[in-house]
């Protein structure tokens, strides 16, 4: 009785999934050209598809929802093509994988059966990625040289988007953008620091398009500037705020019900190969550890903001704005005061007051990753590494010999192209291994 009931659902199960079935892929074939590697799949009705490619080895994945593949016959690899696999996916979705030999550009698109028959051949071109000509560089080199930590700064609204007004007139999307613009100022002067604006003028940007910019600069911290608003103008002083759990779950449900896309990234790594409960551990790890960082930023920020004023909370902040919502960038929303409150608004207008606010916002960002400098990064290298303060007749291959390095290495550690030093510089002395 038992075994007859499992037998009817498993029968079950496998009724939807076989009635889901949109086409079939009757078959494929390769074929060069002058440019480009084609493939051609024979489908025997209309379907959707959708493709994006892996790397580390490189591949094109091509999912065709509701379908099937109806021949064990797959074409030998050609061209750019080493090899063809196929897979199901959700039980009911084909999942054509396809190896390639060097970095690709699909292009993909759909042409009618020829006359007489009903289905469809989906047609995706490999054009081979254009890559710069330099030369290869050995994960040595590589490791060897630091690069600065990122810093995206987003005055908040901008454009047709005025935000918050005072009683005086006293936009937000303008004392924001000029608090931002000294912010980003001072990291660039800060040594192995580098800021990223996502607007350096009255412009418009959609939320989650200030993200994309973090991203697409590899930001290693996401701060949004504002000035609040409230109906009780005595209400003042700044606050600080970090995505909400709320916030973080309703983010975690869009990624995962994107999961087709690969740019979905968490700390680098493509959601789009994952399998659902793999993609969903990933994220959570990612928003908790980014949450976390991104509250001991938050911390480090409030605490220099209440040496200059008064602060509107004590603590840390939390809410579902959407800026703050990058799974993987420590993200931080900055709201430096109430510009519904009189004197709260002529502050604001004073560029001096600008610079105070911007500075301790500087400092708190500065505290925060002098203890926890992303690695890679010219602060994890000084963090790790000892120090020379050059006194008059030092010269670079007195240091070097000195500290038994190289004089090549300690060049690179200081990104000096020269001979000349100056003194009181400090020099970062590379551990022996990076000569």
């Amino acid at each position: 009785m038992h075994r007859w009931i499992r037998g009817l659902a498993a029968l079950l199960l496998w009724l939807p999934a076989l009635a889901a079935v949109a086409a079939e892929v009757e078959g494929l074939r390769i074929a060069e050209r002058e440019r480009a590697t084609r493939l051609v799949i024979t489908l025997d009705a209309p379907a959707e598809h959708r493709i994006f490619t892996l790397t580390q080895p490189d591949r094109v994945v091509i999912d065709i929802p509701g379908s099937r593949l109806a021949t064990d016959r797959l074409p030998r690899g050609r061209g750019i093509i080493r090899g063809i696999r196929h897979g199901v996916r959700n039980r009911r979705d084909l999942r054509i994988v396809l190896d390639l030999k060097a970095p690709a550009k699909p292009r993909s698109f759909l042409l009618p059966e020829k006359e007489g028959r009903s289905g469809q051949r989906l047609v995706v071109d490999l054009v081979p990625a254009s890559r710069a000509r330099r030369p290869v560089k050995s994960v040595e080199e590589v490791d060897a040289r630091p690069r600065d930590l990122i810093v995206a700064v987003d005055p908040g609204h901008g454009g047709k988007d005025p935000g918050a007004r005072g009683r005086r007139g006293t936009r937000e999307k303008d004392v924001v953008l000029a608090i931002a613009r000294e912010l980003a100022r001072l990291i660039d002067t800060e040594p192995g620091m580098r800021a990223v604006m996502t607007r350096r003028d009255d412009r418009f940007l959609r939320l989650r398009d200030r993200i994309r910019i973090a991203h697409r600069h590899r930001a290693d911290l996401f701060v949004s500037i504002h000035a609040d608003a409230f109906r009780d103008r005595r209400v003042r002083g700044s606050s600080v705020f970090v995505l909400s759990r709320r916030g973080a779950s309703s983010e975690m449900a869009r990624l995962l019900a994107r999961h087709e896309n690969a740019a979905d990234l968490v700390g680098g790594v493509s959601l789009a190969d994952k399998d659902d409960v793999l993609r969903s551990v990933l994220l959570d790890l990612s928003q908790a550890a980014s949450i976390e960082a991104s509250t001991e930023v938050a911390s480090s920020v409030l605490r220099e903001l209440s040496r200059i004023g008064k602060v509107h909370k004590r603590s840390v902040q939390r809410a579902g704005f959407v800026v703050l919502k990058s799974p993987d960038i420590p993200s931080i929303l900055v709201e430096t005061a109430f510009i519904s409150n009189p004197d709260e608004e002529r502050k604001l207008r004073d560029p001096r007051h600008q610079k105070r606010l911007a500075r301790a916002i500087l400092r708190g960002i500065r505290r925060y990753f002098a203890d926890h400098p992303p690695p890679g990064t010219w602060l994890a290298m000084r963090k790790h590494q000892r120090e020379h303060l050059v006194r008059r007749g030092d010269t670079l291959i007195k240091i070097a010999n000195r500290y038994d390095v190289s004089l090549k290495a300690l060049r690179r550690a200081n990104g000096i192209k020269g001979s000349h030093l100056r003194v009181g510089q400090r020099l970062v002395i590379p551990a022996s291994s990076d000569s």
